[in-house]
């Protein structure tokens, strides 16, 4: 487990562009046949990546939780950006697709990743934060019907169309973890998929001191990139990110991409509180 420490916005304004990406920015997250983790000391978050090639990993916990295993004091979500793959969860076997979602609460003791193809293998995407109880496993389906008892649809409401292609911001907000849908003690998570032609997400930008997110790109191909933008609203610096990088977005920073063409990128929120409309809008005239 690769441990980030916080940092000052006083202190960000003076990196190059090498200091910045060795702050915020995690170029590789899934290797075959490891589960790679980042412990940020923002927020205490940990994010990373499964990549089970003909066999199963085991998640632990790592001598940096000082815990018996990783969820006895901690929650957390995932999204499948892979093949077909199986999470098992003390004992229970929750078949995960390409873009599908699980969210496990605290106590869960073994958690055991698999893939069913190795030629086509599953991309587990991880997202986990403190907990202080328990909330139930639910399996998060984007596209398909429920047909389990701990199964959940991504509600209409929470399929949210945004922008216009004459902005280059036409995208669909997926939310699977958040309140009123999958109940959790801090943990938010979700996907976002702009259409071809548009290339800008989350602007006009924003900040929220009550959380931090970390961004996850991918869906692009290998000459392609987005400009991540971050930094105070009036200290914007920016990262080249490549596809399947993640981004660090500390609570003061904005965050916002621009792409050489369109992309998908899953974020996920951990801190105060769970309002996911609480964020503090910045005037695209006060950018600088």
């Amino acid at each position: 487990m690769e441990v980030r420490t916080a940092c000052s916005p006083q202190d960000e304004k003076h990196y190059d562009t090498k200091r910045l990406r060795e702050e915020f920015l995690v170029e590789k997250l899934f290797f075959e046949n490891e589960i790679k983790l980042v412990y940020s000391h923002i927020d205490r978050i940990i994010f990373g990546g499964a990549m089970p090639v003909g066999r199963a990993l085991k998640l632990e916990a790592g001598d940096e939780l000082r815990a018996n295993y990783f969820l006895e004091r901690r929650e957390l979500g995932l999204i499948n950006i892979g093949g077909p793959g199986v999470v098992t969860a003390d004992g229970i076997a929750y078949e995960i697709g390409s873009r599908d979602g699980l969210y496990l609460g605290q106590g869960i003791k073994d958690i055991v990743f698999e893939s069913e193809s190795e030629k086509n293998p599953a991309k587990f995407y991880l997202c986990s934060g403190p907990a202080h109880r328990s909330y139930p496993a639910k399996r998060i389906l984007k596209d398909k019907k429920a047909e389990h008892p701990y199964d959940v649809e991504i509600l209409p409401e929470n399929k949210k169309e945004l922008g216009t292609l004459e902005d280059s911001n036409h995208r669909t907000i997926n939310k699977y973890i958040l309140p009123g849908q999958v109940e959790s003690c801090q943990l938010e998570m979700g996907m976002t998929h702009l259409e071809p032609g548009s290339v800008w997400n989350t602007m006009p930008c924003h900040t929220h001191d009550r959380r931090m997110e970390v961004y996850l790109y991918f869906d692009l191909p290998e000459d392609a990139f987005v400009m991540h933008y971050m930094g105070e609203p009036q200290e914007t610096r920016h990262l080249v990110v490549r596809n399947e990088q993640a981004v660090i977005s500390p609570s003061w920073s904005i965050h916002a991409g621009s792409g050489s063409r369109n992309y998908t990128f899953i974020w996920g929120m951990v801190g105060e509180n769970q309002d996911f409309d609480d964020m503090d809008e910045v005037s695209m005239k006060d950018l600088r």
